[in-house]
C-alpha cells in the first residue's frame, strides 16, 4: 500500500516510515506540515493518508482542516487521523463529512504495531475505525438519550464494538456469541435508534456514530485558522 504521512514530530514521522516499511507498505511522502499536502497527494497518488490533528504553524486544527479538505477533493481517499488526546468534535466532524473510509486513533495505539497496522489495512479496505476512547465518550455523552436508554447492556457493548469498526465475526469472537446472535443485536440496536440497517459495515458504523455524535446538543465544529494553540502544549511534537 502506498501511504502519505503528514506529521510534524520527526521521531514519530520517521518511526511510522520504518514501521510501515517493515509491514510491507511504501511511504510515498513524509511531510512535516500540510503546506504542500494537496500537491503531494496529486503528485504521489497515495492509497491512504495519515495526518496529525495538530500541525504547524499554530498547532491547533491544521491537520483536521487538511483532512476535511482531502475528503472534499478526493472523497474516496482513505484517511487516518492521529491525535494525542481524545478530541471528540474532530471525530464528529469527520463522521459527518461525506467521503470514504477514515480512522481516528490516539497516538498511543501506534505502540501496538500489529493492531495499528491492522487498523490501517482495514481503513484501506473501506472500514471506518475509531479509537475506543472516542467511542466511549460518544456513548457516555448520549447515555441520557431516551432511545439510548432502551438499549440493553449487551446491545450497548455491541454498539461500541460496531463503532470501533469491528466486523460481526470479530464482535462474535470478542463477546463469545454466535454471529447470528450478533446480527440480532445489531438489528435491535438499529430499530431502537431509528436507523436503517444495511449490510455495509462502513455505512452502518457511520450511521450509528452520526446519530450519536450529532445528537448531543453541542455546537458543530467549524474549522478556523484563528483557533489558539493549547496553553499546555510543549515544544516537542511527540509530546502532544
Amino acid at each position: 500500500m502506498r501511504i502519505l504521512i503528514c506529521e510534524d514530530s520527526v521521531l514519530l514521522r520517521e518511526g511510522l516510515v520504518r514501521l510501515l516499511a517493515h509491514a510491507g507498505h511504501e511511504t510515498v511522502s513524509a511531510l512535516p506540515d500540510a503546506t504542500t499536502l494537496s500537491e503531494e497527494v496529486a503528485r504521489t497518488d497515495p492509497e491512504l493518508c495519515i495526518l496529525d490533528v495538530r500541525l504547524p504553524p499554530t498547532f491547533s486544527d491544521e491537520g483536521i482542516r487538511a483532512a476535511l479538505a482531502l475528503r472534499r477533493g478526493r472523497p474516496q481517499l482513505p484517511i487516518l487521523v492521529l491525535s494525542q488526546y481524545v478530541e471528540e468534535r474532530y471525530a464528529s466532524d469527520l463522521i459527518a463529512a461525506a467521503g470514504g473510509a477514515f480512522g481516528y486513533l490516539l497516538k498511543d495505539r501506534v505502540a501496538d504495531v500489529s493492531e495499528f497496522v491492522d487498523s490501517l489495512e482495514r481503513i484501506a479496505r473501506g472500514a471506518s475505525v475509531l479509537d475506543p476512547e472516542v467511542v466511549s465518550q460518544l456513548l457516555t455523552r448520549r447515555s441520557q438519550d431516551d432511545r439510548m436508554r432502551t438499549l440493553t447492556d449487551r446491545e450497548r457493548t455491541v454498539l461500541a464494538a460496531l463503532a470501533e469498526g469491528k466486523s460481526n465475526q470479530a464482535i462474535a469472537a470478542l463477546l463469545f456469541l454466535s454471529e447470528a446472535s450478533v446480527e440480532k443485536h445489531i438489528t435491535a440496536i438499529f430499530q431502537k435508534l431509528g436507523l436503517v440497517n444495511d449490510e455495509t459495515g462502513n455505512r452502518r458504523v457511520l450511521a450509528t456514530l452520526a446519530h450519536i455524535g450529532n445528537s448531543g446538543g453541542q455546537e458543530p465544529y467549524r474549522p478556523s485558522a484563528q483557533q489558539p494553540a493549547p496553553q499546555d502544549r510543549t515544544q516537542s511534537g511527540a509530546e502532544r
